[in-house]
């Protein structure tokens, strides 16, 4: 009675910690997040007196970071539509201009500026296709991410086209391998990113559903070839269908039109 007692209150945990641990995990790193970005936004609202926004231990309460953090979100969109007109881009490329004439900052703007562009929605083939390459060693297939189809000294050197694949660690994706692997070595998959980041995260236990369009085209021959039987129209009278065979006729196809000469056949043979 004892032993069910704690069997019944252990299952019970099990249960209400699978429930409640994806939450707390949520809740946590939404809370870790906006921690991080709050101390970068906290610095726009540097015009009010602190008095008002913080408290007597000298941080900044929590709605006035909120505050700050849909203020930043109000000016990136304000850049952003800047961005999108003559006068905006000209301004943009001033600056830009400016920040790589300065000593020490140009280099380390200009490889962030190229990382972000390496990323941007402008370019059609970073992080946008999952794929299996064998990794480490032939035989044992590793998932991966092309980030972009090497055009330079590498395809120079090797002599064969190659693309950047990027090799995940898991459960932890952050960080990972980038390999050089030829085109035609890659197998595609058709899961999107965001299921092969699931995948690596849940260490292949969330497998994603296989899609469906495979399936689609034979569906859509059989449902044609019944339609076309059906709306096929009836023989006309006196004939048969040409791809029925007549009893004893072997592989040659026979028709109304040749029965007469079977039924002399058959006469002359009794």
């Amino acid at each position: 009675m004892k032993s069910s007692f704690f069997a019944r209150w252990q299952a019970n945990f099990w249960a209400g910690l699978v429930v409640v641990l994806p939450a707390v995990i949520s809740i946590a790193v939404v809370g870790w997040v906006f921690g991080r970005v709050s101390q970068i936004t906290d610095t726009l609202l540097i015009f009010v007196p602190q008095a008002l926004t913080h408290d007597s231990t000298g941080s900044m309460y929590w709605y006035w970071s909120l505050v700050a953090l849909l203020l930043a979100v109000f000016l990136i969109c304000a850049v952003g539509l800047l961005a999108r007109n003559y006068f905006g881009k000209r301004l943009i490329e001033w600056v830009d201009g400016a920040l790589l004439r300065i000593p020490l900052l140009n280099k380390i703007y200009a490889t962030i500026k190229q990382v972000n562009d390496a990323f941007s929605s402008t370019n059609k083939t970073s992080f946008r296709t999952v794929v299996l390459v064998e990794y480490p060693r032939a035989g044992v297939y590793s998932v991966g991410f092309i980030t972009g189809e090497q055009y330079g000294e590498a395809q120079a050197k090797l002599g064969e086209k190659v693309v950047c694949v990027f090799i995940p660690t898991t459960p932890n994706p952050t960080s990972g391998f980038l390999v050089l692997v030829p085109e035609d070595k890659v197998t595609k998959l058709e899961m999107s990113v965001a299921d092969g980041i699931k995948y690596i995260i849940s260490l292949g236990s969330i497998v994603p559903d296989l899609p469906a369009v495979r399936r689609q085209p034979k569906a859509a021959t059989v449902l044609n070839d019944s339609r076309d039987q059906m709306l096929a129209p009836p023989p006309l009278p006196g004939t048969l269908p040409q791809d029925t065979p007549y009893p004893g006729a072997g592989p040659a196809v026979a028709t109304a039109s040749s029965l007469p000469e079977a039924a002399a056949a058959a006469a002359q043979h009794d």
